[in-house]
């Protein structure tokens, strides 16, 4: 009965259109509330009284930026619904994964992408580095994921174009981006850490996005 009722209680959520379109949004990204507020032309007040009742609901959660302390974003929590019927987004492009260095989450997130979609990826970085990270190298060789590990790291400018679908997959690329993005996750820096269960907790958080989003994005 308990499970009954949290799932009555989350599609009694759902009922409010407002609500609705909030879970929209972030049924393939995460977003602060300013940035929903902004999406939606919606007042911020109303965008705080429908975010609590997601939270309350179980159905998003927040989490503080990596990058600002001051911010923090909306996620929608996955295990609140086994499926959401949610319209298709067409991409006439590719999808470009973009983080601050390309060294590490974009590399890994251009490499599992493949795995889910026909749609081609690249990836590029705000900040580029100067080589691909060895602890992405690392992870992708446990993982079994075809990482090129000879790719250099390359800038947003000489790789975006026309059409692509961006996403952001690092807290700093998106908040210099400033809205250039389709789409932001919020994902922690593994490099920050160093640790293998660091570069191998990105791996299984980008796997589980991308094959949460892959089906939602259709070539056009």
């Amino acid at each position: 009965m308990d499970d009954l009722r949290r799932r009555a209680d989350a599609f009694a959520a759902l009922g409010d259109p407002g609500r609705l379109r909030i879970v929209d949004l972030l049924s393939v990204g995460d977003m602060s509330p300013s940035e929903i507020a902004a999406a939606l032309g919606m007042k911020s007040n109303l965008v705080a009284f429908h975010v609590n009742v997601l939270q309350d609901r179980g159905i998003a959660r927040r989490v503080r930026s990596e990058s600002d302390g001051r911010r923090s974003y909306l996620q929608l929590i996955p295990e609140a619904f086994s499926t959401l019927a949610l319209a298709p987004r067409p991409v006439e492009g590719r999808v470009v994964f973009v983080c601050t260095a390309n060294s590490a989450r974009s590399q890994l997130a251009q490499a599992i992408w493949a795995d889910h979609s026909s749609i081609p990826a690249a990836s590029a970085g705000t900040d580029p580095g100067e080589r691909v990270n060895p602890g992405a190298i690392a992870a992708a060789r446990r993982h079994g994921i075809p990482l090129d590990e000879a790719a250099t790291p390359r800038a947003l400018g000489d790789v975006a174009a026309t059409g692509d679908f961006v996403i952001s997959v690092c807290d700093h690329a998106h908040e210099k981006l400033a809205g250039r993005d389709d789409v932001h996750w919020s994902i922690r820096d593994p490099a920050r850490i160093g640790s293998v269960a660091a570069f191998d907790d990105t791996v299984v958080e980008l796997r589980s996005r991308i094959a949460r989003v892959a089906s939602r994005l259709t070539a056009a």
